[in-house]
């Protein structure tokens, strides 16, 4: 199944839902309108049973280069028509839907093309892709979450490198810092994205993917006692549920589990 909108494409394959920008001859530059139609489609695909993981990628050769620059033209010239109209939602937007998201990272990543790549849960890139944080390079400051996302994922260290410089780096760079978790050859990165969405569908149980996350995205706040305690109290309360039982019983019979349906948080 396959639905197509100007701005943002939709397709459910095999149990995961393929979210793709659609503004490729501006390397998926961000609107308002490509915001909206975005985080649609993420509510979409999280009230989908049928779906189990979500891949975000890029139409052409970019994954999404940043806000317009007709948008922030707008924004610096104090028009209000260039101001986000409707329902916005800020850059962790992806880290509260309930399943799975990946970033399969086709191109050019910038600025608040890689704040929502980084709110992504995991990130896979095409060999040579480029990275910018760019928002110092605009007079602009660590926007979107990125102050929070890089520190987590590369160290303060390297955070602060790639924010106050607003330097390009490439996949093969981000990956040894931990900003992506694979690279693969631009030719096979859907593929083996998909492979990965599709292994993950087929033998995780929906419910795990989604607690994990809260503890993840919620952990690092705590004290390592709190996070111990909160671990240990929903431990219990997935000792009772039924898929544990189906998690050892399709183990034991060497069958795919048959995992209860995600049903919202």
């Amino acid at each position: 199944m396959s639905e197509q909108s100007d701005v943002v494409l939709y397709e459910v394959k095999d149990q995961v839902a393929i979210i793709t920008l659609n503004r490729p001859e501006r390397l998926n530059a961000w609107t308002a309108a490509l915001g909206a139609a975005y985080f649609a489609s993420l509510d979409r695909a999280e009230a989908d049973p049928d779906v189990k993981v979500i891949v975000v990628t890029g139409a052409g050769r970019g994954f999404c280069s940043g806000a317009d620059m007709d948008m922030l033209q707008g924004i610096g010239a104090g028009r209000a028509d260039a101001e986000p109209a409707g329902v916005q939602r800020d850059g962790s937007y992806a880290t509260t839907i309930g399943k799975l998201v990946i970033a399969a990272v086709n191109g050019s990543c910038a600025g608040l093309g890689m704040a929502h790549a980084l709110a992504c849960d995991l990130r896979f890139a095409a060999a040579g892709a480029k990275f910018t944080t760019a928002f110092s390079r605009r007079g602009l400051i660590a926007e979107h979450g990125l102050s929070w996302t890089l520190p987590q994922l590369a160290g303060q260290a390297v955070a602060m490198d790639l924010l106050v410089s607003g330097r390009v780096f490439l996949a093969e760079e981000a990956l040894e810092m931990g900003v992506v978790n694979k690279v693969f050859p631009a030719e096979e990165l859907m593929e083996r994205t998909l492979a990965y969405a599709g292994e993950v569908a087929e033998n995780v149980a929906p419910i795990s993917i989604s607690v994990i996350k809260k503890q993840v995205y919620s952990h690092p706040g705590m004290s390592l006692a709190d996070a111990m305690e909160a671990s240990r109290l929903v431990m219990l309360e997935s000792l009772k549920r039924v898929d544990f039982k189906e998690g050892v019983a399709s183990f034991l019979e060497k069958r795919p589990p048959a995992f209860t349906p995600y049903a919202g948080s």
